[in-house]
């Protein structure tokens, strides 16, 4: 569970929206004092903290969670005013994990969030990946559109899961040869082109869901 406190409504949607997106439970709250609430009810992984905050500012509720017993182990992920030094450093000197200066894009923060787990040891399994009608269950190595399953080849699996795992950033055709088969060698970027096309037709109309990118490769999640 990741808990994102932020009192703008828009960036707080979408920052819970992106992360249940890629994966994790995540629940947003927009000041401290329903933070502290929920805190008592469940520990989270991991906490998103805005230091711009209505009741309590986001370097006070740090302290506070630094400061008690139960939860001073919580990696902590500090959002910040662009250009604002002394936050950044009054944060990471209170115990912070690491920060994002506003505005940040929302693949940014799923790195950083993916990157905070690892250090503390954390990493989540991330066992059922989506987009639109598409579900990827990572353990069990099933797919499904909707309530249908879908027979995948190993690299076609290999395939969905990597466009997933990076779903609406844009992957060249390059990227997708080293990363499932494990070269990189010129022309043979086809390799990729095929496997997309039948990847595409097995899923159905589902497929729309991987985009071309024309001149550079795809991107999952390009359709609504």
């Amino acid at each position: 569970m990741i808990y994102c406190v932020e009192d703008d409504d828009n960036i707080r949607e979408l920052e819970v929206y992106t992360l249940r997106a890629t994966g994790f439970e995540a629940e947003g709250f927009a000041d401290g004092a329903s933070f502290f609430e929920a805190l008592e009810k469940e520990i989270p992984e991991l906490v998103l903290l805005d230091i711009m905050l209505p009741d309590e500012d986001g370097l006070s509720i740090l302290r506070k969670i630094r400061g008690r017993r139960s939860t001073s182990e919580i990696p902590i992920i500090l959002a910040t005013a662009k250009g604002s030094e002394y936050d950044k450093v009054k944060g990471l000197d209170g115990g912070a994990d690491d920060y994002l200066a506003k505005p940040f894009g929302m693949m940014e923060l799923v790195s950083r969030v993916k990157a905070v787990l690892r250090r503390a040891g954390r990493a989540p399994k991330l066992s059922l990946l989506s987009a639109g009608p598409i579900q990827l269950d990572v353990e069990e190595r099933r797919v499904y559109v909707g309530d249908q399953e879908v027979v995948l080849t190993l690299k076609e699996f290999d395939l969905l899961q990597y466009l997933l795992e990076n779903k609406g950033r844009v992957l060249t055709r390059d990227q997708l040869l080293v990363h499932i088969w494990g070269y990189d060698f010129d022309g043979e970027t086809r390799t990729v082109d095929v496997h997309i096309r039948t990847l595409r037709s097995k899923l159905g109309e589902a497929g729309q869901e991987i985009e071309t990118v024309r001149g550079v490769g795809y991107r999952m999640g390009g359709h609504r």
